[in-house]
């Protein structure tokens, strides 16, 4: 997850950048994708949930799209453990 205080105000490239350092550990990447229109509601970022932050709170409907990203991990972890 990632904010900015502007809508394109990076979020993308610092979750890709996230990204690049954890395929360098090894880590099995769970991208949320355009599984759940929380992410639209959200800006539609396919990488991870990420939010506009501006003076009076979040400008977007972070809360479910980050529960959108959260179930698609528990969904991916589940398949690879069983």
């Amino acid at each position: 997850m990632t904010s900015a205080q502007n809508n394109n105000g990076g979020q993308e490239g610092t979750i890709k950048t996230i990204y690049t350092s954890a395929a360098h550990w090894g880590a099995i990447i769970v991208p949320v994708g355009y599984i759940d229109d929380a992410i639209y509601a959200q800006g539609g970022n396919p990488y991870g949930a990420s939010a506009t932050a501006t003076n009076e709170g979040f400008a977007n409907e972070i809360e479910n799209a980050v529960k959108a990203q959260a179930k698609r991990v528990v969904e991916v972890t589940k398949k690879l453990v069983d």
